[in-house]
């Protein structure tokens, strides 16, 4: 894992309606402040990685262009789960962005210095790389991490619709007792007054395991609405060995859209 720039972000929740209907469905959200770092994945690590091969994923300039880009092997990691170390090889990760970011310096500590084009890169691209939020819950020693990311927007029947990438991170706390992901039940909340509800079997095609051998499990999706923000929140469920389950809490976690203007400008990657 290469570390490529950090990011300094608020982390917040927003209860959802539904949240306050009761005293008995109260449940308190704190905020605060957490950096974390933009990060290249070594390729030779991806065998190893129990979930999606993360990636960036963002629109292009819906004027000129209708392409969903991509940049592969792309992740996001909190500062408290960092265990530094220094390399003395010239390619310490094998990585297609590698060379082109950063140039080796035998004078320099560490021996990398970023490139003219890492530094474009980042100007090019800083919208759809920034954090907003950061939700996190545990519910019976499972946590839940989601990170939400808006990608553009299409018209589509002469609507425009709007779009967001969320990235989960769901992580057993207590391994010593396994658990199976069976269900997803998503509500999604629209600024034009709409609630969906959405329910299926596992996630993306899988039913994650988490155990002490392989104690988490991380994947993106994708979600619409014709609004330009609205908020998603829900729940897993999960199986224990003995056949019981439980419900897994999935923060609520806010979808705003970024103006055209914001996200103006070439798409190349």
């Amino acid at each position: 894992m290469l570390i490529i720039f950090d990011r300094y972000d608020g982390r917040s929740n927003l209860p959802p309606p539904s949240s306050i209907s009761s005293p008995s469905n109260i449940h308190e959200i704190h905020a605060r402040s957490a950096t974390y770092y933009q990060v290249l994945i070594d390729s030779r690590d991806i065998p190893y990685i129990r979930a999606q091969t993360e990636a960036v994923t963002f629109l292009g300039n819906q004027e000129r262009d209708r392409n969903l880009y991509a940049i592969p092997g792309f992740d996001y990691v909190a500062h408290d789960d960092v265990i530094p170390y220094t390399s003395t090889e010239r390619t310490p990760i094998e990585h297609e962005l590698f060379h082109k970011f950063l140039m080796y310096d035998a004078e320099t500590t560490p021996n990398f210095l970023p490139r003219e084009y890492l530094k474009s890169w980042q100007e090019r691209h800083h919208h759809w790389l920034e954090l907003s939020d950061v939700s996190k819950d545990v519910t019976h020693h499972i946590r839940v991490t989601v990170i939400p990311f808006y990608i553009g927007s299409r018209f589509a029947q002469r609507n425009n619709v709007h779009w967001w990438r969320y990235s989960i991170r769901i992580e057993n706390l207590n391994p010593d007792e396994a658990v199976t992901l069976r269900e997803r039940h998503w509500r999604i909340f629209s600024l034009s007054g709409t609630l969906e509800t959405v329910r299926g079997k596992g996630v993306v095609g899988e039913e994650p395991r988490l155990s002490r051998e392989y104690p988490a499990f991380q994947y993106s999706s994708h979600v619409s609405l014709s609004a330009a923000s609205g908020h998603m929140w829900g729940t897993f469920k999960m199986e224990k060995d003995d056949g019981t389950f439980i419900e897994v809490r999935i923060p609520p976690f806010n979808l705003e859209c970024k103006s055209d203007s914001m996200i103006g400008g070439k798409s190349s990657i």
